[in-house]
């Protein structure tokens, strides 16, 4: 069996604040196949964003990784040196965050931040760097590429800008891309314009990608595995199809039936009751029990994850069992 370039174990990034301990993220477990596209999804502050950080080593006091184990292409990062982490992220991983604004230098043009991304990790000549950057531009789908790279950030719609954020993370052919939420602020056809595209660079290029998000439709038209998150924790993982087909676990069913594609037209939309619960203080055991519509007092315990190698679910009352599982 071929070795997964990325092997998340047990992870926990914990943030200590004066109000008490934030566990953002807990025992989060997934591995990640070279090419694969796994799609991280979930409400707003489920933990998905500070997976991601975390896997870059992006993670600020006061929060930091607490236990748990990141190995890249087999190197354990977890515990790396700074300046061998900084050799690692943009060129074997890389991230593009939510708003290419935050990201990219307003004053400085985009050929130089880009070459400057090169120069990084390798030594390249001005010319070499220029065509590089042209290439990787065009790669994204830029046109007249060449002469865009004298332009400035402003100069840039917003999916432009989104497609030079993804370009700047494609130029050292990163094993793994972490995208966190890179459409949310485009509208429909951009988004699936670079829905397509980053579809076709990962089957050219051969790299692996994390897609983070809360829309499931992305999920679905990008993704061939997904993670369901919840307060930290990661309640159901399987085969993209499979899950939306027949989830599992009730926060999952609660998040299909809350889309609007498929309420019936004149009745009122479901929603899951209540709302996320606060990080500091999350209820015993299982987090999604006060909203849960199949918890039982079995669920003051936390459920740990059933099921194999393809498809888990953590909860003690699975909407759909296996054949061993209903025995």
């Amino acid at each position: 069996m071929t070795e997964p370039v990325l092997q998340v174990s047990a992870l926990s990034t914990h943030f200590f604040t004066k109000a008490g301990v934030v566990r953002a993220v807990e025992g989060v477990s997934f591995s990640l196949a070279r090419g694969e596209v796994l799609g991280l999804v979930g409400e707003s502050g489920s933990g998905k964003s500070v997976t991601g950080f975390s896997l870059l080593g992006l993670v600020d006091p006061p929060g930091r990784i607490v236990s748990g184990s990141i190995r890249l292409e087999g190197r354990e990062l977890v515990g790396l040196p700074n300046d061998e982490l900084r050799d690692v992220r943009g060129r074997r991983i890389a991230m593009v965050f939510q708003d290419p604004m935050m990201t990219l230098n307003p004053v400085l043009t985009i050929e130089r931040q880009m070459r400057l991304a090169i120069l990084a990790h390798e030594r390249a000549s001005p010319r070499a760097a220029r065509a590089r950057s042209a290439e990787a531009l065009t790669r994204v789908g830029i046109p007249d590429a060449a002469r865009r790279l004298d332009d400035y950030p402003h100069q840039f719609s917003g999916g432009m800008r989104q497609r030079v954020a993804i370009a700047i993370a494609l130029l050292h052919r990163p094993a793994v891309i972490v995208a966190d939420e890179p459409t949310t602020a485009l509208d429909v056809s951009i988004q699936a314009q670079i829905l397509a595209e980053m579809a076709k660079l990962v089957s050219e290029l051969g790299t692996s990608l994390i897609w983070i998000s809360h829309d499931l439709a992305v999920v679905s038209a990008l993704s061939r595995r997904i993670a369901v998150m919840y307060a930290g924790r990661i309640v159901e993982e399987g085969p993209t199809a499979v899950v939306l087909d027949e989830p599992r676990h009730p926060y999952t069913r609660g998040l299909l039936d809350s889309l609007p594609s498929r309420a019936e037209p004149g009745r009122e939309l479901a929603q899951i009751p209540g709302s996320t619960p606060s990080m500091l203080r999350l209820p015993e055991g299982c987090p999604f029990r006060p909203r849960c519509p199949r918890a039982s007092p079995a669920c003051t315990v936390m459920p740990e994850p059933t099921g194999d190698a393809v498809r888990r679910a953590r909860c003690h009352h699975p909407l759909v069992l296996t054949p061993a599982e209903a025995v």
